[in-house]
């Protein structure tokens, strides 16, 4: 598939769904669906790596699915203290960041994947954001704490704070807002995602399960992104105008 490489999404966010109806599906565990899962981030991560994306979030684990059956999480955890290579990383010059509420994560798994962060900061390509026991609810409401005491302690002012404010406060600071959102496995909701960050993003669904989603689709949904008109709440003319001024200088 032909793409404008002068137009692959900066940030790309992705809510893997779908292992564990793709391992029922098969007669499988559950858990066989989500390691095969993890072979897909390998895939896309490289993937997304070579296109020139500069940060990659995914939906690791989700404060809700701490809900789960005892021996699925348990599952899980292990599954991300195994499948986060090294290799992946240093191979593809990537960097890892971690958001999200590590501190109901088991502490062998904490220290390995803040481990693994601190080792691939010297990395300089795309990075790679897991949203490990994350929700949107649960990251704006601590932003709000955070607020909260520096306005009670007299270092902001209350009539100081805006937008800015409140997005330097959140777990993301450190990223752009993702310019384009998959979801796959058929569901069409946000399910407590990037709530705050997605207010522009381009939202793209499609029903194939997380562990057959493969560089081809990716291709696919970032084409279905080139070809949206990205207007931020202006009109297509003032658009086409900024635009055309753009390729002027």
């Amino acid at each position: 598939m032909q793409l404008d490489h002068s137009r692959i999404p900066s940030h790309i966010a992705i809510i893997m769904d779908g292992n564990g109806r793709w391992a029922k599906a098969r007669g499988m565990n559950r858990s066989m669906g989500h390691q095969q899962g993890v072979v897909a981030v390998r895939e896309i991560t490289t993937a997304c790596s070579n296109l020139g994306v500069k940060f990659l979030t995914l939906y690791t684990f989700s404060t809700e699915n701490w809900n789960r059956p005892a021996d699925e999480v348990a599952a899980l955890m292990s599954l991300i203290l195994t499948s986060l290579e090294e290799e992946l990383f240093m191979n593809n010059n990537v960097r890892l960041r971690i958001i999200g509420d590590l501190s109901r994560v088991p502490e062998v798994v904490r220290k390995s994947i803040l481990g693994l962060q601190q080792r691939t900061s010297v990395n300089t390509g795309m990075t790679m954001v897991i949203a490990l026991s994350y929700s949107s609810r649960w990251e704006i409401t601590e932003a709000m704490k955070q607020i909260a005491s520096e306005v009670k302690n007299g270092t902001l002012q209350p009539n100081d704070i805006n937008e800015q404010t409140i997005s330097a406060h959140l777990a993301t600071n450190f990223m752009p807002d993702p310019d384009l959102l998959i979801r796959t496995g058929g569901e069409v909701r946000l399910s407590n995602y990037l709530l705050w960050q997605c207010a522009y993003t381009e939202f793209y669904f499609c029903d194939t399960f997380w562990p057959d989603f493969h560089e081809a689709d990716l291709c696919h949904a970032i084409a279905w992104y080139q070809n949206r008109e990205r207007r931020f709440g202006k009109t297509s003319e003032q658009v086409t105008n900024i635009d055309n001024t753009q390729t002027d200088e």
